[in-house]
């Protein structure tokens, strides 16, 4: 009879070539699975609730390494804010004529070059705010300094209230040929993006994902040597 095995002793399995290539194949789903979902380059997913993010190459360079979520979507024009750009202002300083931000030490944001005297804003919430607009799950467009003044003085939660100055707008059918051109990834957007502590990195996660996706779906031919699919 042979010795019982020692603690620790290794043993040498030789895996059949198929269940090797399949540990592969499931292993590149996995990592598929775990990028961002829906991105796409397609107009027809165009719709608010959509991010669109800027390629390395931004076509237009006051849009480089922004990312915009678009809070309207339809045949005659589009709005959208952008998430990453954050000042050193304060709330308190920008609607210095709204009573509810007296108090607030928060940074205001950029939404975007058109009317930079106008405010909007997005809120994380659970229950609709007079004169909220969805946008996505649990976050509402507040499109009125009125119903802003309202949030505020209700004392929304610095890590659930986003306020932009001026926001981004697209005239009829422009932001269809942008896309077209190429000038913006489309992407799902969530609350976690939206009001992510660290917005000025999101941009480059955002890009990093998407080039590990482009990755997954190109591979180069060495990697698709390793999954042995040549």
């Amino acid at each position: 009879m042979p010795p019982a095995d020692s603690p620790g002793t290794r043993h040498n399995i030789r895996v059949p070539r198929r269940f090797g290539y399949a540990l592969r194949v499931a292993a590149g789903v996995l990592l598929a699975a775990s990028l961002l979902s829906a991105q796409s380059k397609r107009v027809e997913d165009l719709a608010a609730g959509k991010l669109l993010v800027t390629p390395r190459e931004a076509a237009d360079p006051s849009f480089a390494e922004s990312v915009i979520l678009l809070v309207h979507y339809d045949d005659e024009s589009a709005v959208g804010l952008m998430l990453n750009r954050r000042t050193t202002v304060p709330l308190s300083s920008v609607l210095h004529k709204l009573k509810g931000a007296a108090q607030r030490t928060d940074s205001a944001y950029i939404g975007g070059p058109v009317q930079t005297d106008s405010a909007m804003a997005l809120l994380r919430s659970h229950a609709k705010p007079d004169a909220g607009v969805l946008v996505l799950k649990d976050t509402y467009l507040i499109p009125t300094q009125k119903a802003l003044d309202g949030v505020l003085a209700a004392g929304a939660a610095e890590g659930n209230l986003r306020v932009y100055a001026g926001y981004c707008g697209w005239g009829p059918g422009q932001l269809d040929n942008e896309t077209r051109l190429g000038a913006w990834y489309l992407m799902d957007a969530s609350s976690a993006v939206v009001f992510d502590p660290n917005p000025a990195t999101v941009w480059n996660r955002l890009i990093a994902r998407t080039e590990a996706r482009f990755a997954f779906v190109h591979p180069s031919p060495a990697v698709r040597s390793w999954w042995g699919i040549l």
